[in-house]
């Protein structure tokens, strides 16, 4: 009997994520940043979708046609679900890499997208998609690839392999590839307890091993226990997709772009002195300990002149996505934490505090009485953007053409939500993809569609579906015990969303 899985874990579902990097809107940034043109994104292909939370949201958030295939049949399923849901014409398949890549019935793309695939593919499935790539990728068209990297999985790959082999040597099939993985850790803690040379030697693989244990086994199962496992160097990477005439354009990860709070002084003046754009990308790896890239190839890079440049970001329109008064000016580098200037912060978002989408023209117009010039303020959205306080969107033509999508989309989210808890985000045709929704307000939105405008009905409508599924409600590591107690607690937490959150979901098309 053949193995349709090829090697890859599929007894158990992959996350419900969602992966904003896969919003083709994004790259408009990130290309703009390096000096690139890029395309306008017409058609569009996701290999490897997962549950398909992102391809769906992308495809109903926007006039882009969307699609893709994943080979397990179940995630395929649940992701046709949501396409059906909204009303989108996305084509979403069920068929192996070998079998979607040889379809004869598919366009040519203006983008392609693979997260967190390749790492986890055979060679023989990597040189599928790589022709694959050759043939359907237009020219100037856009690859967003992410992976694992070396050299910051250097030391975690022999506990990788560790775990695997007890789970395929000591553990029992019939037990299930979570009680094979909770087998696989514990052994990992009985080792590590003996003080064995090897975490003498790697003192990081502890706390590696520690963080593990607190994940999901959804996600450990497909994140390191299927067959192929293959962390890969940039330059090998660059390798890989030199048949299909891809040059490295920039990383999707918008905070990489900022050198000052990723490198130190003596890093960034070895790197400027590096002449060849591919190995200072070597290099640079090996001085952040690279572990995750996120990175967009480009079939025919184009260098935009200066002063193309500086009008396409003028015209490029954001919105911030975050309560203003919850803003942090502190922000997450590969040198940690870094704080930002408040005196050219708070301004930029200052501007962006009515939820309004606006041109980063108009921004600068707006702080420019401040001594705030255009570069700062680019630098600031770059970094608020990267940071998912801030996002692109996209123009008034392309919202209303997506927006009856996104609501039929959203409102089957609102009823899964009833019983279900990991489909945390909502799509929203303003940023043509996904944003973070949690449960609970999915659930307050949803009792708003049945005329439940009050903190207090929508406490009731939440707590009248708790209670059908015998579900209660933990506050401050203590589960409530009354009525009384658990409508209090939600009429709070709903006077709350309605204070804070539901602005934003209006300004955002979703409410």
């Amino acid at each position: 009997m053949s193995d349709w899985t090829a090697g890859y874990i599929a007894e158990i579902g992959y996350t419900y994520g969602y992966y904003g990097e896969l919003n083709p809107l994004r790259l408009r940034l990130a290309f703009l940043s390096a000096g690139l043109a890029f395309p306008e994104v017409g058609t569009a292909c996701e290999l490897g979708f997962g549950q398909g939370m992102s391809t769906n949201m992308h495809a109903a958030a926007s006039t882009t046609q969307w699609s893709g295939t994943d080979f397990n049949p179940a995630h395929a399923a649940f992701a046709q679900q949501l396409g059906q849901a909204s009303g989108t014409d996305v084509r979403l398949y069920d068929e192996a890499f070998v079998e979607f890549c040889n379809r004869t019935d598919l366009p040519d793309y203006d983008y392609i997208g693979l997260h967190g695939i390749w790492s986890w593919i055979s060679s023989e499935n990597r040189a599928i998609i790589v022709d694959f790539i050759r043939r359907k990728l237009k020219v100037g068209g856009v690859l967003y690839i992410s992976y694992n990297t070396q050299p910051g999985w250097s030391a975690m790959v022999p506990l990788r392999d560790l775990l695997t082999e007890y789970a395929e040597v000591m553990g029992s099939p019939g037990q299930g590839i979570a009680a094979r993985i909770d087998g696989a850790l514990a052994f990992a803690d009985q080792l590590l307890a003996t003080n064995p040379g090897f975490a003498k030697a790697n003192q990081q693989v502890v706390e590696r091993l520690k963080k593990i244990k607190t994940q999901s086994r959804n996600y450990l199962a497909h994140e390191y226990f299927n067959r192929d496992w293959a962390p890969m160097a940039f330059s090998r990477m660059a390798e890989w997709l030199s048949p299909a005439k891809l040059n490295y354009a920039c990383s999707a990860h918008l905070i990489d772009h900022i050198d000052q709070i990723n490198l130190t002084v003596e890093q960034q003046e070895l790197l400027n002195a590096i002449p060849d754009a591919m190995f200072r990308q070597t290099v640079r790896d090996y001085c952040i300990n690279q572990q995750f890239r996120r990175d967009y190839w480009v079939k025919g890079a184009r260098k935009l002149n200066q002063l193309e440049r500086a009008e396409l970001f003028r015209m490029q329109r954001v919105i911030l996505t975050t309560p203003r008064a919850e803003v942090s000016l502190k922000v997450n580098s590969s040198l940690g934490e870094a704080e930002m200037q408040a005196s050219v912060y708070n301004p930029v978002l200052d501007a962006l505090a009515d939820y309004q989408p606006k041109t980063i023209a108009a921004i600068e117009d707006a702080v420019k009485d401040q001594k705030i010039n255009f570069g700062q303020a680019v630098q600031a959205l770059l970094i608020l953007v990267g940071s998912g306080t801030v996002q692109p969107t996209e123009d008034e033509a392309s919202i209303r053409a997506a927006t009856k999508r996104t609501q039929n989309l959203n409102l089957y989210l609102y009823n899964k939500a009833r019983n279900n808890s990991e489909l945390n985000y909502l799509a929203s045709p303003v940023t043509g993809g996904g944003i973070t929704v949690p449960r609970f307000h999915q659930l307050f939105l949803l009792a708003m569609t049945e005329g439940k405008t009050e903190a207090s009905q929508m406490a009731e409508a939440v707590w009248t579906l708790l209670k059908l599924q015998g579900q209660r409600i933990v506050k401050e590591e203590k589960m409530l015990q009354t009525e009384a107690e658990t409508l209090a607690h939600l009429t709070e937490e709903a006077q709350v969303f309605i204070s804070t959150r539901l602005p934003i979901l209006k300004a955002l098309g979703i409410a």
